[in-house]
């Protein structure tokens, strides 16, 4: 059998795909796994036999600002580009058996993907990440004719693919009951559940990340008695990531821990580190480099993909600053966070997040900036011996028994063993 995976956006930053492509490599397939060239792959993506990569240089980004005429004609010679170009590359490589594509992006991909599918005999399953009109509508509002078009055309074209993932309960309910399609849902999951790290490897990592960073030896330090409390926030840095939260939630940390009342309580500082690449990291950093904290410390920094999960088992506590663009996706960045056993603040986007994240049991969940203060002050108003909310936020996470392996062989094999 083979397998064409189709990521119309930065292969790196696709976790899930990447996943999807080792579990077909490793199992039942050969695997043609296209997208664009970024941020580096997994060493066992790159290296595996039974995977052919076929990576694009990345799409030059519009910057946030940049006047909305100007925006839609750039997105349409794009789109066109785009087009021409996959729909070519569709037709050349070796015939697949399935063709399993990402969504979103919607355009071009799923028209591209259908006719490639349809023309060569193949099986076409679809993905929902969240919605490509959803989307969309963070730059141009959701009454946008366009923002209407690209909804009415995700709608249509995806009820002709042969069958669907999605990520969610709640994404399988408005798949069902507003778009007609029958989604099996695949929730996120770890690769590995590893669980906190022990000393001497968090010593190794910080050695580095100190170097690769530039930092000084001081900056953090893990056996250190007076240490900071290490958040880690994962990123893609899109437009559905609301970063002014952090911002505003260290400036109310500092007003918190300095307030009288607290005077006599030991209150760590925060060290805490966003990770990843994307568009919209850059703006971010010009914001920070104008802010200063007494008690907090905010860095930037990307790890390679070895690194990343055991920077968050050398974490004290994960925040997601995700807020859906469509209400009903969920954060891989959480499941990967729960698989090193880290407890999770995260910004609410409503009740899908409850599938994910029950609050006060493996994690809490924040409405506001001062709100997400609050909550890292009743986390860490004692650190690192007096935190009982935190530890029983970290024993009811623990090491997950499901991973990607597990849940992929039970809700996604059948799919592509049985046919469509």
């Amino acid at each position: 059998m083979r397998v064409t995976i189709v990521v119309l956006g930065d292969l790196g930053n696709s976790p899930r795909m990447q996943y999807h492509a080792l579990a077909l490599a490793t199992n039942l397939a050969e695997v043609d796994l296209v997208g664009y060239a970024g941020s580096p792959l997994s060493q066992r993506i790159a290296a595996h036999p039974h995977i052919r990569l076929h990576l694009w240089r990345p799409a030059r980004q519009m910057g946030p600002r940049v006047p909305r005429p100007l925006f839609i004609g750039y997105a349409v010679s794009r789109v066109v580009t785009q087009w021409i170009r996959l729909l070519w590359l569709l037709a050349v490589i070796q015939r697949p058996d399935f063709v399993l594509v990402q969504n979103p992006p919607a355009i071009p991909t799923l028209l591209a993907a259908l006719l490639a599918a349809r023309l060569r005999s193949a099986a076409l399953v679809i993905d929902w990440h969240n919605y490509g009109y959803a989307m969309l509508a963070l730059r141009l509002g959701t009454e946008h004719p366009i923002v209407r078009a690209v909804r009415w055309y995700e709608r249509c074209v995806g009820r002709l693919a042969d069958a669907h993932f999605c990520v969610s309960r709640s994404m399988q309910w408005e798949l069902a009951d507003g778009w007609g399609i029958d989604a099996i849902v695949l929730y996120d999951r770890p690769a590995h559940a590893s669980g906190p790290m022990p000393l001497a490897a968090r010593r190794d990592l910080f050695d580095r990340v100190r170097a690769v960073a530039g930092w000084p030896r001081d900056v953090y330090r893990p056996d250190a008695a007076d240490r900071p409390v290490l958040i880690v926030s994962p990123t893609s840095w899109t437009a559905d990531e609301d970063f002014s939260v952090l911002l505003c939630a260290l400036a109310c940390w500092d007003e918190i821990v300095d307030t009288p009342e607290n005077g006599h309580r030991r209150v760590p500082s925060l060290l805490v580190l966003t990770t990843g690449r994307g568009p919209l990291r850059a703006e971010f950093e010009a914001r920070m480099q104008r802010l200063r904290w007494r008690r907090a410390f905010l860095y930037t920094l990307w790890l390679p993909p070895e690194d990343y999960p055991l920077l968050l088992g050398a974490a004290d506590l994960g925040l997601c600053l995700h807020r859906s663009a469509s209400g009903v996706d969920l954060p891989m960045k959480v499941a990967d966070m729960f698989g090193a056993g880290l407890p999770v603040c995260a910004l609410d986007y409503g009740p899908c997040l409850a599938e994910q994240v029950r609050h006060g049991e493996n994690g809490l969940i924040f409405a506001t900036a001062a709100e997400l203060a609050r909550q890292l002050y009743e986390l860490f108003h004692g650190f690192p011996d007096d935190t009982p909310l935190l530890d029983r936020l970290r024993r009811n996470v623990s090491a997950p028994s499901t991973c990607w392996s597990d849940e992929w062989a039970a809700k996604a094999q059948p799919v592509f063993t049985r046919g469509v």
